[in-house]
């Protein structure tokens, strides 16, 4: 009945929508760990909640469905669901990877995988002539984050997945930053998609989890058999945290995206700023194949400053976003990739992909947008001021 609904409706209105034992409008959170099976040779839907716990249940039959897919699954956190979707490789297994990957997901690739035989190369993911020459015979997985964290890079999904389908690859995208809400990558020919649902899912920065949905019942079954064996699941309080900040997912994304868009505009007439990564403006390199494949531009921006020390003085003085890390909060969060969401690559490897010294990366809250610029004015004028101080020193 939901999928005859808009987007915005099917997140209150679905399967979960009452609980049918009592009416409740919340789904009960049953903190189970275990089940009064009815007798020796036959059990119930539920015997242990490491294997299934119908809170959690609640959230990945949700998720599944917002998402397009066969069947949906919570994780503990977003690294947990990448590394139990990795464990569908083997030893000898390659997998092509976009270079600026989030930086715990290089960490798993470059120090776990590898540890286990499985081989990885990382590419520019933009550039289809070069995903394509790097495929090789064992080649099972292209790996894509779009748009990317922290450079904010498009990648043509639909165009990733059919040259995957040619060489019989498996297509992983890291939907994160866009959600369900505004990229479906599923419905563009990608197999599994994962998110850390610890960003816009939940929201409001009270919740640590991850979440995986495939597309085919197969490859479902073997996801269900490494949940169980792996057992990073996600418990049944957070569960219900993730199913209540998905419920106002929509309105929070559609106010931040907006904004996001005015503080990028903001930025690019900033002296001090030096580049600005955000796919809402036309001049990003990106900016056509993100109007094609999602529904919007998203909440995160990047720009850079000139060095550490422009951002050192930029952080002391902005007030409003908090300087954290983490992103997709009710807050505002400026974060510094270079020690925090990318503290994990090492220099040379960061300054490779861009990720310098000096770039900052915003994802952008509920604030008033005008109250948003006109702090950054003032921490851009104490940086001013301070730049003018330091000249006038040398001289």
């Amino acid at each position: 009945m939901s999928e005859e609904f808009c987007f915005e409706t099917r997140l209150l209105h679905n399967k979960h929508k009452w609980d049918p034992h009592t009416g409740a409008v919340s789904v009960p959170i049953h903190h189970a760990s275990t089940y009064h099976q009815p007798n020796i040779d036959r059990f119930g839907r539920y015997d242990y909640s490491r294997s299934g716990n119908p809170t959690r249940e609640a959230l990945e039959e949700t998720i599944a469905e917002l998402e397009g897919g066969t069947r949906g699954f919570a994780f503990a956190s977003g690294m947990s669901a990448i590394s139990t979707a990795f464990l569908l490789l083997s030893k000898g297994d390659h997998v092509l990877i976009c270079e600026d990957v989030y930086g715990g997901t290089y960490r798993m690739v470059t120090q776990v995988l590898s540890r286990f035989g499985i081989e990885y190369t990382f590419v520019d993911m933009t550039d289809l002539d070069q995903v394509a020459s790097h495929i090789r015979s064992n080649t099972k997985v292209l790996y894509v984050e779009t748009p990317s964290n922290p450079l904010l890079k498009i990648t043509d999904i639909q165009a990733v997945a059919k040259l995957a389908k040619a060489n019989g690859c498996l297509t992983f995208v890291d939907n994160t930053l866009m959600t369900p809400a505004l990229q479906r990558p599923l419905e563009l020919g990608a197999d599994v998609v994962i998110h850390s649902a610890t960003k816009f899912i939940a929201g409001h920065s009270d919740v640590v989890a991850g979440l995986v949905v495939v597309k085919e019942p197969a490859l479902a079954e073997q996801l269900a058999f490494l949940q169980n064996a792996f057992g990073a699941i996600l418990g049944v309080q957070d569960a219900w945290l993730v199913l209540r900040g998905l419920k106002t997912l929509s309105v929070r994304l559609k106010q931040s995206t907006a904004s996001a868009y005015e503080m990028a505009k903001y930025l690019q007439k900033v002296p001090e700023v030096l580049e600005v990564y955000y796919p809402g403006l036309p001049y990003h390199p990106g900016y056509p194949i993100q109007m094609l494949q999602t529904d919007g531009a998203g909440a995160v921006l990047s720009f850079r400053l000139t060095d550490g020390e422009a951002v050192k003085t930029f952080a002391q003085h902005v007030q409003l976003p908090v300087f954290a890390v983490s992103l997709g909060a009710v807050e505002s969060i400026l974060s510094y990739p270079a020690k925090m969401s990318h503290a994990a690559m090492p220099k040379a490897e960061r300054e490779k992909r861009g990720i310098t010294d000096g770039l900052l990366r915003l994802s952008v809250g509920l604030e008033d947008v005008h109250d948003l610029i006109d702090d950054f004015e003032r921490a851009f004028a104490a940086l001013r001021k301070e730049g003018s101080v330091n000249i006038g020193s040398t001289g």
